[in-house]
């Protein structure tokens, strides 16, 4: 074979897996966005169900279009705090039986119906351009995609085409035939799969061959080695996603390798002692001269799916030893560096989040819920030092608010990579009302702010105020946190039934701030109270009743998500 042969070969065969990846690529973002929604309603039912999680992990990957997608999804909410280890383990194991429908969807490449996929490029590409509907625009996109995945399969699949016999079928057969060693081959596939950071690729080029004739090692199980390898290979993914994570989202990354780690061992064994698996089970099921399809690509991909199948079921029942053995290979951190990382308000904006942005726009929500909370505890903390005249308050607000402005100034640059993200419109809704459910946060807590001056006033300016004052200024403010948690519901749980509750509650606030006022100059003229108190009555029911506003503002950003 020539050198220019060599070299047309090498570029058409890179060329078809660039458009292969890139396929896939375009495949899961725009299977998660038509599944808008729905992954993270899959993630949050988590249970302490193997099989429930299996299932999740399962239906996940086949969205996402990647077992990689998905771990790295988990390892972000491990990190994040709202998936324990068991439930990540189980969710890990459905993964690796959700990314064998690739392999099955790729040994129709090797078929001759082939030619009829590589039409869906141009149907969906047709389909995007001239509809204005967004969800057939996505549709559009996967259908595009299907087809640039056969695109990429037909580009290998004729860069290794050669007539048997000819001097570039000789050579390539004989390249491929010295490689027979079991662990050399698994060690290619780990290596190969680790460096293109997927192992559907590796697996597209092991069944583009497979559907052409062409053996590796002589045949037998050789192959089965390498697909082998590659489900080791993409643990890499994980791994590096969990660097500088917490410890429970390495053991995450941990956990998954092991369970591909341990399934290769036991299959390596079975395979190296059972020499004949290969022609006496998988050409059993799939003969090599099946009509139409290729018979050695189907042979590969159900052991593709065999052996996650097995090894899911086979290590499903020891889900919590997986979990303590990772859990003594990554120990806990030292109580002290925990303690010193940590401020009192951390929220958890995990950017390996961001692969799946409805997923990530979910969990920037509820950590928005935390922080909302914890600006209502500054308001709790400044209102209750008022009544009390207790003025070493300040210090506490003050780092309090410190901690709300630099919260803002994180989320504020996650929501901006969020929206550098392709969004549908209703995430695109979503992240503009955070953005000002944010600004109502940050609000929230300078009111309390405001307040500890007032209690400065007070006491420093010994200004008197009756029982009688400082129970309205309790009941307005017994209203203000019922408004709070109604409206934390409200936002929360997207409870648009509470919303008139909330305004009905709100407008309760507004009247009463009015007639405290109204009391307050009527106490005045008749010299029941001090004019120097004015200033400080009138601007803290003021500023309550401003609080009640950016509370009830929260509560309607809801209706900015629909």
């Amino acid at each position: 074979m020539q050198a220019m042969d060599i070299i047309r070969i090498v570029m058409l065969i890179l060329g078809g897996v660039g458009t292969f990846l890139i396929g896939m690529k375009i495949l899961s973002e725009n299977m998660t966005k038509l599944a808008h929604g729905k992954l993270q309603k899959m993630l949050n039912k988590t249970a302490d169900s193997r099989f429930a999680g299996v299932g999740i992990g399962t239906a996940v990957t086949i969205m996402g279009q990647s077992s990689a997608f998905t771990t790295v999804m988990v390892v972000g909410l491990v990190n994040a705090g709202v998936m324990t280890l068991f439930q990540a383990t189980a969710i890990i194991m459905g993964a690796n039986i959700g990314t064998t429908l690739n392999a099955w969807v790729i040994a129709l490449g090797g078929s001759e119906i082939t030619i009829f996929f590589l039409c869906l490029a141009a149907v969906g590409v047709f389909m995007t351009m001239f509809s204005k509907n967004e969800k057939v625009k996505l549709a559009g996109n996967v259908v595009a995609s299907f087809g640039l995945i056969f695109v990429g399969l037909k580009t290998m699949s004729g860069a290794l085409t050669f007539e048997e016999g000819t001097p570039a079928f000789n050579a390539v057969s004989d390249v491929l035939g010295r490689i027979s060693n079991p662990f050399l081959l698994l060690g290619l596939g780990i290596v190969i799969t680790a460096l293109v950071q997927s192992s559907t690729a590796v697996t597209a080029i092991i069944l583009t061959m497979a559907s052409l004739g062409m053996t590796i090692g002589g045949g037998g199980n050789a192959s089965l080695f390498i697909i082998i390898g590659s489900n080791i290979g993409t643990c890499v993914t994980a791994l590096i996603s969990s660097l500088g994570a917490s410890p429970n989202a390495k053991r995450a990354a941990l956990i998954h390798f092991l369970f591909n780690l341990f399934g290769a061992v036991i299959f390596m064994i079975i395979l190296i002692l059972w020499g004949g698996f290969t022609d006496t089970v998988l050409k059993h099921i799939f003969p090599d001269d099946i009509t139409v399809f290729s018979g050695p690509a189907l042979q590969i991909a159900f052991f593709h799916t065999l052996f996650n199948v097995i090894n899911t079921f086979l290590f499903l029942p020891f889900v919590k030893v997986f979990v303590w053995l990772a859990t003594h290979i990554v120990p806990e951190k030292k109580k002290e560096e925990q303690e010193e990382r940590q401020p009192s308000l951390a929220l958890e904006l995990d950017e390996r989040l961001l692969r799946s942005p409805s997923v990530a726009l979910g969990m920037l929500y509820t950590e928005t819920g935390k922080a909302f909370t914890y600006a209502m505890s500054t308001l709790d903390a400044a209102v209750e030092a008022f009544l009390a005249k207790d003025v070493s308050a300040k210090e506490t607000v003050t780092e309090r608010n410190n901690e709300l402005a630099e919260l803002n100034r994180q989320a504020v640059a996650y929501l901006v990579k969020l929206s550098a993200a392709q969004l549908v419109i209703s995430e695109e809704k979503t992240v503009s009302s955070l953005h000002y459910t944010l600004n109502d946060i940050v609000r929230i807590g300078e009111l309390a702010d405001n307040v500890t001056k007032y209690t400065n006033h007070y006491v420093n300016d010994d200004l008197v105020f009756s029982q009688e004052f400082l129970g309205m200024i309790r009941e307005m403010y017994s209203k203000l946190k019922k408004l709070y948690v109604l409206s934390l519901g409200t936002y929360l749980y997207r409870d648009f039934g509470k919303l008139s509750e909330v305004d009905a509650l709100e407008d309760e606030i507004d009247k009463e701030r009015r007639a405290l006022v109204a009391a307050h100059i009527t106490r005045l003229n008749e010299g029941k109270c001090q004019p120097q108190n004015s200033s400080v009555f009138i601007n803290l029911v003021g500023n309550l009743e401003r609080a009640a506003d950016h509370i009830t503002f929260i509560a309607h950003s809801i209706e900015q998500n629909q």
